[in-house]
């Protein structure tokens, strides 16, 4: 600071003909030495009081300007004071972010990068090489806690979880320091991370560092920041090889012309004892209200001792605060380059030329931001040893976007390549992260379900498919969905067409043999040509198993049930006069002379229609209250679309039906207690037998029925409608088909009495 006041006083250009004073004052790193000399700035030009205004426009401090201090802890104390003042306060090294409040801090400024963009560049590094698992410790000040809190809330939105967070203390003297220390070496360690981002001062980061050396910790990747990365404290620690590899971002500053020079001169002038004697004798002089500040080490001081100070990143930003005051004065002033004014000028009037010009230095432009700070970047910096020595190795830049020189890097592991530092290892495609416990970061990769699909890289779950799509298990994609229903070619619907094509045939044969014999005595006795007729239905209820199999329709869906209930109508509507002449004839044998004629001959035709004509009926009904409907079905199979006739209304369904059991009950009420004397042929056995084995199968297909939702349905009403089929045939005509085929001795009158022209005997009836 000294070296550039000096070039300012020496310009004659930039200040002519004034010459700036200064007041120097160490901080001990410490608020309280701090406070002191920044209250001594306020007082009153002249004297040792500080005035109590309602307005300082006219006040005229001790100080124009303030330089300093370098930590955030003790900025964050002196700038209230000097804001409060509206006295220009240029920092060289607080970096808090908090400081960028110019409504708080309004005369403060700072010619360092703030904390914002330094976690920033630390977010885009660790992103740059994949780390999303790390630790992040910072040192227990303004400076580590600001800039932890930074980098948190940035990791956060950049998908890079926090292993672990805490604060190392700074005041190591402590009596719970150690164990701070240790404890947060064992949660690092604990953790597994590679990656430890370290927020602290030297003195902070030299005592974690030393104590996970000496508990052995792993060997890590360390990013650093500036005020340990470039600090001797740290490089000499004792094996401080062991830790790993140090990455750190350090302020991109150029070099200051002449100054190594100015303080060699310095150190010359120095070490003659007429400068010792002199600075004793000023010291003295000095007023009582200057705090005595005298370096007591004066004569032990050399050269070689700050050597290695005169080139580090902190040179520039106090070169460059001086000159932006007096820049801001030259300007305020009203200077040319040959003249000042001599006016007098007030702090505050400095600011509006702080805010809004720029300025040069040494040929390079500066400009303070809205938040009063120059962002100048960073340069990454690596560790190297070079024979034991310890170098700074460039490896990258950042302004705004970081720029990485990988090759350059030698990381300390086994393979010399870059580690990872990941929860767990990246999901493949069609596999999504399921997160486990409290941390994003921990997951495992689960397989994406059917219906689903993957979706991204950083998915935490597997998106649904659209409904008319489908997807396997671990896709990455959907793919349409095909129809299914009963093809034509499958061996099942070829099977079952088969099978009709047999049940037909059979009914075909059947009524031909009826039909050849319809005169005979049996088929008389079985219905006559109500036989054929009922065979004709069966004919027909068997090839309606058609309208099952193919792509159904809406049409097609409506008529199934019809066509199967119709049919089976006619089949049973011609047993119903029969079941009423065995009835009268076997229970009520007085009145049968009188009703027969009623259930026999063409009258029993008229049965039969009306029974139909009911059935019709019933059918519009079903139509109109809810016929079966065609669905698509997405739920019951993973990769189709199935195609199925829905039951619209259970209730118009049981109206449909329900006429047909209440025909096929009564008809199995008249005829299974009959009893038919010897040798004769016994005609209400096959009725019991035939509606006996309809409700059987009926039980069976509304279980069945009502809880399918697959393909399997169509089969079952085709199964059922074979089974009823197959049954009543079996049970009704084929054991006559017998009689006439094999035993065509018994096809007689005698044998086959018609019940109708049979005298009721009194003993035989129950």
């Amino acid at each position: 600071m000294r070296f550039a006041i000096d070039q300012i006083n020496n310009s004659s250009s930039l200040l002519p003909g004034i010459t700036l004073g200064y007041d120097m004052y160490d901080t001990c790193f410490e608020p309280l030495v701090a406070l002191q000399p920044s209250l001594l700035f306020l007082t009153r030009q002249g004297t040792t009081g500080i005035g109590v205004l309602c307005n300082y426009t006219q006040y005229q401090p001790r100080v124009t300007a303030v330089i300093g201090p370098h930590q955030s802890d003790l900025c964050l104390v002196t700038a209230k004071l000097f804001s409060s003042f509206l006295i220009p306060q240029v920092s060289y090294g607080a970096s808090s972010e908090t400081l960028s409040n110019t409504e708080l801090y309004p005369s403060f400024y700072r010619t360092v990068p703030s904390d914002k963009n330094l976690a920033e560049a630390v977010v885009l590094l660790l992103h740059q090489f994949g780390w999303n698992w790390v630790a992040t410790v910072g040192s227990d000040d303004e400076y580590g806690r600001g800039a932890q809190a930074l980098f948190l809330s940035m990791a956060g939105t950049n998908n890079i979880c926090i292993a672990f967070e805490g604060l190392v203390p700074t005041d190591l003297a402590g009596p719970g320091a150690r164990k701070q220390l240790e404890d947060t070496v064992r949660a690092i360690n604990s953790t597994k991370v590679n990656v430890v981002v370290l927020f602290a001062y030297s003195l902070p980061a030299q005592a974690l560092l030393e104590h996970s050396i000496r508990m052995g910790l792993d060997k890590k990747v360390w990013v650093g920041t500036e005020p340990w990365v470039l600090s001797d404290i740290t490089a000499s620690i004792p094996n401080v090889q062991s830790i790993g590899t140090v990455l750190g971002f350090v302020m991109r500053t150029g070099t200051v012309p002449g100054f190594q020079e100015y303080v060699a001169e310095l150190f010359s002038s120095v070490t003659q004892e007429e400068f010792c004697r002199k600075s004793k004798e000023m010291s003295r002089s000095l007023k009582a209200e200057v705090l005595d500040t005298q370096c007591q080490q004066c004569d032990h001081v050399t050269l070689r001792d700050i050597w290695a100070m005169l080139g580090v990143t902190t040179v520039q930003p106090v070169h460059v605060a001086v000159y932006s005051v007096a820049q801001a004065l030259h300007r305020a002033l009203g200077c040319t380059t040959k003249s000042c004014p001599k006016t007098a000028i007030r702090s505050w009037q400095l600011l509006h030329f702080m805010n809004t010009l720029p300025f040069e230095v040494n040929g390079q432009s500066f400009r303070f931001d809205q938040s009063h700070g120059t962002n100048t970047g960073y340069k990454l910096i690596s560790w190297a040893w070079r024979d034991g020595a310890l170098t700074y190795q460039p490896v990258g830049d950042y302004d705004q976007s970081l720029y990485i020189r990988k090759t350059q890097i030698q990381f300390h592991t086994a393979d010399k390549k870059e580690p990872a530092s990941e929860c767990f290892r990246r999901c493949e495609p069609g596999q999504f992260r399921r997160i486990k416990g409290f941390n994003l970061c921990c997951y495992d990769c689960t397989d994406c379900s059917e219906n689903t699909f993957w979706s991204s890289t950083d998915s935490t779950g597997c998106s649904p498919c659209p409904q008319q799509q489908w997807a396997p298990a671990r896709s990455t994609r959907c793919y349409p969905r095909t129809q299914r229903f009963l093809f034509w070619h499958q061996p099942l619907a070829v099977a079952l067409v088969t099978l009709t094509a047999l049940t037909a045939a059979l009914i075909c044969v059947t009524a031909l043999l009826f039909l050849r014999h319809l005169h005979t005595p049996l088929v008389q006795v079985s219905g006559g040509s109500r036989s054929i007729f009922s065979l004709l239905m069966l004919l027909l209820q068997s090839l309606s198993c058609c309208l099952y199999v193919g792509r159904p329709s809406a049409e097609l869906c409506a008529l199934q049930q019809l066509s199967y209930a119709f049919c089976l109508n006619g089949c049973f509507s011609t047993f119903v006069p029969k079941a009423l002449e065995i009835t009268l004839v076997t229970e009520f044998p007085r009145q049968a002379p009188r009703l027969l004629r009623w259930v026999t001959r063409g009258r029993a035709w008229l049965l039969v229609a009306a029974s139909m004509l009911v059935q019709v009926l019933l059918c519009f009904c079903h139509l109109r209250l809810g016929p079966d409907f065609l669905v698509a079905d997405y739920k019951s199979l993973p990769s189709e679309v199935l195609l199925v006739c829905g039951t619209q209304s259970w209730a118009a369904f049981a109206l449909l039906h329900g006429y047909n059991s209440c025909l096929a009950f009564a008809c199995f009420l008249c005829t299974f207690m009959v009893q038919t004397p010897a040798r004769r042929y016994n005609v209400a056995r096959g009725i019991t037998l035939a509606t006996f084995i309809f409700f059987v199968i009926w039980i069976f297909f509304l279980v069945i029925f009502a809880t399918l939702r697959t393909v399997l349905r169509a089969v079952t009403q085709i199964c059922t409608i074979l089974a009823t089929t197959l049954g009543v045939l079996a049970s009704y005509f084929v054991p006559k088909c017998y009689i006439l085929l094999f035993r065509p001795e018994l096809n007689t009158g005698d044998y086959c009495l018609n019940p109708a022209g049979e005298e009721p005997e009194e003993g035989n009836r129950e």
